[in-house]
């Protein structure tokens, strides 16, 4: 029986270039997509997710983790009043007093990781990939994207599974320049992917994942295809 894996997958730049990783080695036969509804401000994601998966050819999976995040005021989710900030990811360090930025959904990694690996060991996958980076972790700015958290939930998943399952992180260790590299020599159709905290019909360029997103393409010497017109 070929082995199988599942990927923790929004339709985003880091989780498409991890779900073309995962089929890349697996085969898309043999790949399990899983999007987490968890309350978002805007549906654009999804809508990018589905378009991606129609392009692989895969069928993907979802579920609903909204009632969880209720009682969170994160920046991202639908029933916040907070603004999403305008500026980049060090800036929003630099006058945080250490905390995590405010887009930070609190521990959603760690819960993302924990439902995926239940239905993963249901399904028979050998593991479950995610799009962690370094860039994300530096300065706590998401401390659920940090490599020690990454070994931590990874052990965890492994003693808990019954040495069944393991978390993949293949860029735990890369910026997103090395993320988006990897990217185009699997060909990703980063044209399909959203990254934008907000819910255009353009991104806004100016929140802390767009501004990300443009430094690691022009760190790769191209235009973002996402923003290309035609």
């Amino acid at each position: 029986m070929a082995e199988k894996a599942m990927v923790l997958f929004s339709g985003g730049v880091d989780s498409t270039t991890c779900l073309a990783l995962a089929i890349e080695r697996y085969g898309a036969e043999n790949v399990v997509p899983l999007s987490i509804h968890y309350g978002q401000k805007h549906d654009k994601e999804v809508q990018a997710a589905e378009r991606i998966l129609a392009h692989y050819g895969i069928k993907g999976m979802e579920i609903d983790l909204t009632p969880v995040f209720a009682h969170s005021s994160c920046s991202l989710l639908a029933h916040s009043d907070e603004a999403i900030p305008e500026t980049s990811y060090a800036e929003q360090l630099a006058h945080g007093d250490g905390k995590p930025v405010s887009t930070y959904v609190p521990f959603r990694n760690g819960l993302f990781l924990a439902c995926a690996a239940s239905m993963a060991l249901s399904l028979d996958c050998r593991c479950v990939y995610y799009g962690a980076h370094r860039d994300d972790a530096a300065g706590a700015a998401y401390p659920d994207c940090s490599a020690d958290f990454f070994e931590s939930m990874d052990r965890a998943v492994y003693e808990g599974s019954g040495r069944a399952l393991r978390i993949e992180a293949p860029f735990i260790d890369k910026n997103k320049a090395q993320v988006v590299a990897e990217g185009l020599r699997l060909g990703v159709p980063y044209e399909l992917t959203w990254s934008c905290y907000q819910g255009g019909e353009r991104p806004c360029g100016v929140c802390g994942t767009c501004i990300d997103r443009r430094r690691a393409f022009e760190a790769n010497g191209v235009s973002d295809p996402a923003l290309c017109d035609g």
